[in-house]
């Protein structure tokens, strides 16, 4: 690859980035409407399975979830937003490897961001259910432990971008960890299944008024998601922009 092409910003524009706002608007109505059915439709839950009555942090915790339950509709669909983007750094990481396109690297980096947003999302709503059902604020339990090993991985993929001068070494190694980095997340998802023993809440089955504030959050999050990475990349191609046009006036 040359390093005029490296050099080159990818560019971005047309039909996606006129659909950006009203993605965005769209999904935070959703988000806001499941929030909203979540405290007055969905019912309390009792009994949920979290494995039986458990020793955790020194207290017997049993398996029933009640009004701290409501965090689900809303901790679920970020996670599950946190592991789509992670499909997508994987995707363009592979797709830098095989091209060596430098559009693609900032699509996988841009693509990172979110996830970390959506990890950290995940992580602090985890956390409150925690503190709330079991009383503590950490346990090492699978699905947290696993969840955790995810965010410090995706936290050193941004170590590791800063710590690399050279452009071309540092996107090749980016998109090889970014597509480590993506191996950890089906293993976070089928870990409670792995290991049917874990503490972590495992949904079997859900009713009609407990289905449409969870599908209405995950919709929403999921196009919030999704403009946020298209607005973060659009900043991004500006001021790669910016900073070519910099660099041939300097020339």
């Amino acid at each position: 690859m040359s390093t005029e092409s490296l050099k080159k910003p990818p560019t971005v524009g047309g039909v996606i980035d006129r659909l950006v706002m009203p993605a965005f608007a769209i999904g935070f109505l959703l988000a806001l409407t499941a929030f909203v059915l979540a405290f007055t439709m969905a019912p309390l839950v009792g009994g949920a399975n979290v494995g039986g009555t458990a020793i955790i942090g020194g207290q017997a915790v049993s398996s029933k979830l009640l009004f701290s339950q409501k965090i689900f509709y809303f901790h679920m669909p970020i996670a599950i937003t946190s592991f789509l983007a992670l499909i997508f750094v994987a995707f363009y990481g592979i797709r830098y490897l095989a091209t060596k396109q430098r559009a693609y690297d900032t699509r996988a980096r841009v693509a990172m961001e979110i996830t970390l947003i959506f990890v950290i999302g995940t992580m602090i709503s985890g956390e409150l259910w925690e503190r709330e059902e079991w009383g503590v604020w950490w346990t090492w339990e699978p699905r947290l432990t696993t969840y955790l090993v995810l965010m410090l991985l995706v936290i050193a993929y941004f170590i590791l971008r800063t710590a690399i001068d050279d452009p071309e070494k540092r996107a090749t190694f980016a998109a090889v960890f970014g597509i480590i980095t993506f191996i950890d997340a089906p293993i976070c998802f089928m870990i409670t299944r792995l290991i049917p023993q874990t503490t972590h809440p495992v949904v079997s089955s859900l009713s009609v008024d407990m289905l449409i504030p969870l599908m209405l959050s995950m919709v929403g999050f999921l196009l919030i998601g999704f403009a946020l990475y298209r607005l973060r990349l659009r900043q991004t191609i500006c001021l790669e922009k910016l900073e070519a046009i910099k660099e041939r006036l300097l020339d």
